[in-house]
């Protein structure tokens, strides 16, 4: 989609728990009690989210279990959400595993992912039950040490694969190093109880993630034959999530032009999150079980049926698609060559795609304090209240319906998945924003708290 100046939009997918939130009232209110930016969250898609991943496995007829990516968003309320629905979460130090653990997650919910692990973390994890992802044969010999501490804990471990498709990867064990592990944990007998293989896979593409787990479904045989357990896989994350409609996406990408950017500003457009896909979170999972593998005459479904494993996910973005949205309040707006550009209360640590010398692409939504303001298109970027001029929120000339003034509120949309606190620090003194959670948005006025973790 373009604007009448031929300005290509990036328009958010109709969500309307979010609409419900931008047309309640509250957010100048919650704006005026805690100042911005902050973040709301909506939980309950959280929820639907789980739900729908876990229809996708009953469908298939296969056995599995979803993990939390805890890195996509540090708020307490989706690991509660996941302790209450019986889910698990995947935590990567030993800050993550205490607070799921003091969330209510039990210890055997837990997968504990990341290279390198120091002995104290892992420790805790053998202590509390964790699945633990090793990522080499070192890590592997310390977690033995661990366990010799502990004889009557054994430690569940995953073997964590590298990619043949990604060989540079600087996570996983070549053919080599595994062998080298596999023949550790089964000298190891009851002091280490080895249930299956791991992998992490950069992109969203089905077909290297169906081909790699019938690889996995394949190893797990072989480690069966020397007395291992080895009947789970781990796929990780790399489950997408559909920002904005196809014509949109597709639209944008035509018309990317550094002419659409403040300074003229270029990014390349293979360097932008996919924000349209045709088969998002639990359509993604269904389209993957349902893939064949290469070489294989039964889809990936039937063989991990076939061989009696359970299917592990960690997803992160997938889990928290339009669970959540950011809020900054305009401090000022001045006027360029055709466009403004508008300062807000914040920075772009807050969303945190620059981080990947990219763009958070989808529309914000401007609330006007003024409902009388002129309709119209105005174009603006925005920038952050910080003395650095690299530090833009949004560099794309977005067109505003309404003139952007001070006192409104820009809400970006939907960025609870890894945008609203991965880079999050105090820069300039700039307190951290609060979340604030809704928990529901269907009654006449929704009701809110803040997150445990922020209080």
């Amino acid at each position: 989609m373009t604007t009448a100046t031929g300005r290509p939009t990036v328009p958010v997918l109709p969500d309307p728990a979010a609409d419900a939130v931008l047309a309640s009232g509250l957010l100048p209110e919650l704006a005026y009690a805690f100042g911005s930016p902050f973040h709301f969250l909506l939980p309950d898609a959280f929820d639907a989210n789980l739900a729908a991943m876990r229809r996708a496995l009953a469908e298939a007829g296969v056995d599995g279990f979803v993990y939390f990516a805890k890195k996509a968003n540090k708020a307490a309320v989706f690991v509660e959400r996941a302790a209450a629905a019986g889910a698990g979460v995947d935590v990567a130090s030993a800050a993550e595993l205490r607070e799921a653990l003091g969330h209510g997650v039990r210890g055997e919910h837990l997968v504990l992912t990341g290279p390198a692990k120091n002995p104290a973390l892992l420790e805790l994890a053998v202590r509390h039950g964790v699945l633990v992802a090793v990522d080499s044969p070192g890590e592997l010999d310390a977690l033995i040490g661990t366990v010799a501490h502990r004889p009557a804990v054994p430690a569940r471990v995953l073997l964590r694969v590298l990619p043949g498709a990604q060989p540079h990867s600087r996570f996983g064990m070549n053919d080599a190093e595994l062998a080298t592990a596999l023949a550790r944990c089964a000298e190891a007998g009851d002091a280490v109880r080895m249930e299956g293989f791991s992998f992490h896979l950069s992109g969203y593409a089905i077909q290297p993630r169906a081909d790699l787990a019938a690889h996995l479904a394949d190893l797990c045989l072989k480690a069966r034959a020397k007395g291992l357990v080895a009947d789970r896989i781990s796929i990780g994350g790399g489950l997408p999530v559909s920002y904005t409609d196809a014509e949109s996406w597709r639209s944008y990408l035509e018309g990317h032009d550094s002419a659409n950017f403040h300074a003229g500003k270029s990014f390349q457009a293979a360097d932008f999150y996919p924000y349209h896909c045709d088969q998002p979170g639990a359509q993604a999972l269904a389209a993957l079980l349902a893939a064949r593998p290469d070489r294989r005459d039964r889809d990936l479904a039937d063989i991990l049926k076939g061989a009696g494993i359970t299917l592990l996910l960690e997803p992160g973005r997938a889990l928290l698609d339009r669970a959540g949205a950011s809020v900054f309040t305009v401090q000022g707006v001045k006027d360029r060559d055709g466009y403004q550009l508008i300062t807000v209360d914040g920075t772009s640590l807050s969303l945190s795609e620059q981080w990947f010398n990219s763009e958070y692409l989808p529309d914000p939504h401007l609330l006007c304090r003024d409902p009388h303001a002129p309709e119209g298109l105005y174009p603006a970027s925005v920038g952050a209240a910080t003395c650095l001029e690299s530090d833009m929120l949004t560099w794309r000339k977005v067109g505003f319906p309404r003139p952007p003034r001070t006192g409104d509120l820009l809400v970006y949309p939907n960025t609870a998945g890894y945008q609203m606190d991965s880079n999050e620090s105090p820069f300039h003194d700039l307190a951290i924003p609060p979340k604030v959670v809704i928990d529901r948005t269907g009654d006449d006025r929704p009701r809110w708290r803040l997150d445990r973790h922020f209080s």
